[in-house]
C-alpha cells in the first residue's frame, strides 16, 4: 500500500476515513485541514448523523491517536504541507475547492505523486479522467491519470442506474430531479448568499439548486442526453434521485425492476448498487454504505417506452465509502 494523505478533514474527509479504517483499507500517513487538532478531534470522535466511534480517540502534539494509531495532523492554514518530503504517492484531496486544475495540480507541485478530487471538476480540462467505481474503473491508466475526479455523490446514484438503464434497455434522453440533505454550503439561518435560493435557513426550506451530475456524467458518456436538478430539503442525510427517461426499446416494471436486481447481485455494480423490495423512507438508508439503492416499488413504465427509476443514497456515507475504496485501488498501483 501507498502512502495516502487526506487534505481536508470536513464531513466528507472524516467519514473517508472511518471508511477506511473500518474496513482495514488504508490508514492515512497525514491527515491536513486549517481547523485545530482538538475540536477535529472531537467531532471525528462524536458525528451527529452516525454516531460514537468504536475506538478511543485522543491527540498529542501534532498527531490524533484514534485506536491505538498514531496518523500526523498537519496544519494547512497557510500553505499545502510538502508532500514531497512525506513520501506521499496520493493525495484525497476532500476540501471541495479542487475542482479546477490549477486547484488540484498543487498538491502534484509539492510532491504528490498522484491527487484523486471527492468533487466534480468543472470541465474536462481539469481534470485527467472521472473514475467510478463499479463504473468505468478499468479505464484507470497509472502513467496519464495523474488528477483524478470522483465526480459527486449524486453522480455515482446516478451513474449506477444509468449503465444498467443504458446497457439493458438503451436510453434516448432523460430528465432527473435529486432530493438532498442540506449540507455546508447553505446557511442556518436566513442570510443573503451567492446563491439567492440559499439565502434561507437549510433547516426550514425546501430549497432549488443546481446539480452538476449530468455533466459530469457526460465525462463517461459523452452522448449522454440526460439533464437535471436538485432540491434542499431538511434531513441531515439521506437524499433519493429520480431519473425519468425515454428507453430505445419498450420495457415492462418488472423487466427494469429484474435488471436491477440481477444487476445488485452479480458484475461490477455487485457492493455497489442494491435494492430495496419493500415500502421505507429516507431514515433506512442513513449509513449504508452502496452508492445507489433501488426503490424497487417506485419504478414505472407509461406507455413502454417512458420510464422512471428512484434511488435512495447516503450522500455522505456511500459516497465516503466509494472514496475510501478507490483511494485504497488506486494507491495499490503506484507500487
Amino acid at each position: 500500500m501507498s502512502n495516502i494523505a487526506i487534505y481536508g478533514f470536513g464531513r466528507i474527509g472524516r467519514s473517508m476515513l472511518k471508511s477506511a479504517l473500518k474496513r482495514n483499507l488504508f490508514t492515512p500517513v497525514a491527515i491536513a485541514d486549517i481547523r485545530d487538532l482538538e475540536t477535529t478531534a472531537a467531532v471525528f470522535q462524536v458525528d451527529s448523523n452516525y454516531g460514537r466511534w468504536h475506538e478511543d480517540v485522543s491527540t498529542k502534539e501534532h498527531s490524533f491517536l484514534i485506536g491505538g494509531r498514531d496518523i500526523p495532523y498537519i496544519d494547512s492554514a497557510r500553505e499545502v504541507p510538502d508532500w514531497g518530503a512525506m513520501g506521499i504517492d496520493l493525495v484525497v484531496d476532500c476540501t471541495g475547492r479542487a475542482t479546477t486544475r490549477a486547484g488540484a495540480q498543487v498538491h502534484l507541485d509539492h510532491g504528490a505523486k498522484r491527487v484523486l478530487i471527492s468533487a466534480a471538476s468543472k470541465t474536462f480540462q481539469d481534470c485527467d479522467a472521472v473514475l467510478l467505481p463499479g463504473i468505468n474503473m478499468d479505464s484507470f491508466d497509472p502513467q496519464a491519470h495523474k488528477i483524478v475526479s470522483m465526480a459527486s455523490c449524486t453522480t455515482n446514484a446516478l451513474a449506477a442506474v444509468v449503465k444498467v438503464m443504458l446497457e439493458q434497455f438503451g436510453i434516448q434522453y432523460g430528465l432527473f430531479t435529486t432530493v438532498h440533505a442540506y449540507t455546508n454550503t447553505q446557511s442556518l439561518t436566513d442570510q443573503p448568499m451567492r446563491d439567492r435560493r440559499d439565502s434561507w435557513a437549510a433547516a426550514e426550506n425546501i430549497i432549488p439548486s443546481s446539480s452538476g451530475a449530468a455533466k459530469a456524467l457526460k465525462f463517461i458518456w459523452p452522448d449522454l442526453k440526460i439533464t437535471g436538478k436538485a432540491y434542499r430539503v431538511p434531513v441531515k442525510t439521506g437524499s433519493i434521485v429520480e431519473l425519468n427517461l425515454i428507453t430505445e426499446r419498450p420495457v415492462t416494471v418488472q423487466e427494469v425492476n429484474a435488471a436491477f436486481i440481477q444487476a445488485a447481485s452479480e458484475g461490477p455494480l455487485k457492493g455497489i448498487m442494491d435494492v430495496l423490495k419493500e415500502e421505507w423512507a429516507s431514515a433506512r438508508i442513513v449509513g449504508d454504505q452502496h452508492s445507489s439503492i433501488i426503490d424497487l416499488p417506485l419504478t414505472q413504465v407509461q406507455e413502454g417506452h417512458f420510464v422512471s427509476v428512484a434511488a435512495w443514497y447516503d450522500n455522505e456515507w456511500g459516497y465516503a465509502s466509494r472514496l475510501a475504496e478507490t483511494a485504497a485501488r488506486l494507491g495499490s498501483r503506484e507500487k
